[in-house]
């Protein structure tokens, strides 16, 4: 039976697919058990309105590949889809699960940095974390601001008053996107293979191990994860999710994220079409 990948369209064209899903969006169209249906991402993503390419008949089952979204809106987002005779395998619950890291990190605790959580838009006692951590990096419960000013860790040298002035500046580039509380991690020191970290992202789509792949743009010659690690989680409460393994500066390898796999990207050197191919034999 046929299955239906759910992508955005371009929020210039809702007939087009969305320019950053494109080659995506080609792997699928190769696969010829797979079908496409396209959600106009201007309506959805600014109104909270649903408009489809197409609207089936007769219920289908449907993979989302996508933008992240919070879980409320994910939720509602499945519940349009529903009523348009479209279900997505990932429920409300697993997306949420595996989107909002102190949900998940129960499950997996002893192979990744420990956490504390604090509430939005509170003031966090940083003597308290430096009492926990001698270094921290600091998220939401979803995302950090990588690629910004903000520094990537923070060590026993710094005040609260700093502290205070940082969190200010992670407040205004996640804005509207900030998500659940403010996760603070245990800094990881990872494995440097020249100038890149040896990560792999491996997705597991209904308790399978689909695809394990680099995920730092390191060079082809790296250690792989531990097969017994990778393993381990094949199952988590979800049909299809991802996990990000990384090599530390000891060689010893540690969990550094899980998502779920509707909005986790896929790899630089990945197949497209192959994952595609995989996704829909381990769905049906």
């Amino acid at each position: 039976m046929a299955m239906t990948i759910v992508f955005p369209s371009s929020i210039l064209n809702p007939k087009k697919i969305d320019e950053d899903m494109f080659e995506e969006y080609q792997a699928v169209l190769e696969t010829e058990e797979l079908k496409i249906i396209l959600f106009d991402y201007d309506s959805w993503f600014n109104r909270g309105r649903l408009k489809l390419t197409e609207e089936p008949e007769n219920e289908i089952s449907a993979v989302y590949r996508g933008w992240m979204m919070k879980p409320e809106q994910y939720a509602d987002f499945f519940s349009q889809l529903f009523e348009h005779h479209i279900r997505l395998v990932t429920t409300p619950e697993m997306y949420r699960l595996m989107h909002v890291f102190p949900n998940i990190y129960p499950f997996i605790a002893e192979d990744t940095a420990k956490i504390m959580t604090f509430p939005l838009h509170t003031t966090i006692d940083v003597q308290t974390v430096k009492k926990q951590f001698r270094r921290f990096m600091v998220k939401d419960f979803v995302k950090s601001v990588k690629g910004t000013e903000f520094p990537v860790f923070f060590d026993q040298s710094v005040s609260q008053e700093e502290f205070d002035k940082w969190m200010n500046v992670f407040y205004k580039y996640r804005a509207g996107l900030l998500t659940g509380g403010i996760c603070i991690k245990e800094y990881l020191e990872l494995k440097k293979y020249g100038e890149h970290t040896n990560e792999y992202r491996v997705f597991y789509i209904n308790h399978e191990i689909a695809s394990v792949c680099r995920n730092s743009l390191q060079d082809t010659f790296t250690a792989e994860p531990p097969m017994a690690m990778v393993e381990k989680y094949k199952r988590l409460d979800s049909v299809f999710y991802t996990i990000d393994y990384a090599e530390l500066s000891d060689g010893t390898w540690r969990i550094i994220e899980a998502g779920d796999g509707s909005v986790s990207g896929l790899s630089v050197s990945q197949n497209f079409r192959s994952f595609f191919k995989t996704l829909y034999l381990l769905l049906n």
